[in-house]
């Protein structure tokens, strides 16, 4: 029952984060918004990790891959789905973020050796047809130059993110999630801290101090980028990978209802069917590993 508690508040907390972005983009930039998150998400972390006496062997930490899968994780994807949220509703962001796992399984073929079977290829297939269905939608106010843009960016985004994964399971299976989280987090704070100086974003805006950009700033820092890591490493570490990566069904939809509650953001048809092709090709593309982890774990209870 705690592990499906948690998994239903992740996926609101991240389901809500999409929204969050878009409020704060009123009044921030994108990589302004990458800091402040990435900020208040270590002010989170750090004092619970604290509070749990672990000790650290700071010399053999392996920093440069830290590092790497910081920048891949956070910083910059990040900064790219706040960027391309200048061009879409917070609902189709969502949806792009869920080809996250088709990206992963596509980044394992191309830069680390993972092999794929024909079904986990048609799922890739399958995944794309979702994604040409959702470029398909009629964005009022937008070019077409701007909506391919916005596309272009989040998938962008979701490549960093399969890479960052793919890197992340070969280089720091030694690592603990306390540390990779806050490295992660304090990375990603670098890097957005670097490219608010090539876009002039450090002169705090005066509207900071209002009160749905404040609720948005604790949404999104605490709760998205701290809080979350902590629930889903508990889901992972007390369920399963597999049974973690079930929030990539469900972050779309709970962003798609607080968009359409909270923002009045309409979503057509079309979206959903899209939603449903990339849903179809997730589960394809991830099929293997499911059966590897049932059928080792059948080998183990023989």
């Amino acid at each position: 029952m705690k592990l499906y508690s948690a998994l239903f508040v992740l996926s609101l907390i991240w389901g809500m984060s999409f929204l969050f972005i878009k409020v704060l983009l009123g009044v921030f930039d994108p990589w302004q918004i990458v800091f402040i998150r990435c900020l208040l998400g270590i002010i989170t972390i750090i004092p619970l990790f604290l509070l749990s006496r672990q000790t650290v062997s700071w010399r053999s930490l392996p920093v440069k891959q830290l590092a790497i899968v910081g920048f891949l994780n956070a910083g910059i994807p990040w900064g790219l789905i706040a960027w391309s949220e200048t061009f879409l509703d917070s609902g189709y962001t969502a949806i792009l973020n869920a080809t996250t796992p088709i990206w992963t399984s596509m980044m394992g073929v191309f830069f680390f050796s993972v092999k794929m079977e024909w079904k986990q290829w048609i799922g890739v297939i399958i995944g794309f047809i979702g994604i040409l269905l959702l470029m398909d939608i009629d964005a009022p106010g937008l070019t077409q130059n701007q909506l391919l843009l916005g596309f272009v960016l989040m998938l962008t985004a979701t490549c960093c993110y399969g890479y960052s994964s793919q890197y992340a399971k070969k280089h720091l299976q030694n690592t603990t999630v306390w540390i990779t989280a806050s490295t992660t987090l304090l990375a990603g704070s670098m890097f957005s801290g670097i490219m608010m100086l090539f876009t002039g974003g450090w002169s705090m805006p005066e509207s900071v101090l209002g009160q749905n950009i404040i609720l948005s700033l604790i949404g999104l820092g605490i709760f998205g980028s701290g809080l979350a890591y902590l629930l889903y490493y508990y889901m992972i570490s007390a369920g399963s990978a597999e049974f973690a990566t079930l929030v990539t069904y469900l972050v779309p939809v709970s962003a798609v209802f607080w968009g359409s509650v909270l923002l009045n953001e309409k979503v057509p048809p079309i979206a959903y069917l899209g939603l449903l092709f990339i849903f179809a090709g997730v589960y394809l593309t991830s099929k293997k590993k499911r059966t590897n982890a049932l059928k080792i774990k059948q080998d183990r209870t023989a």
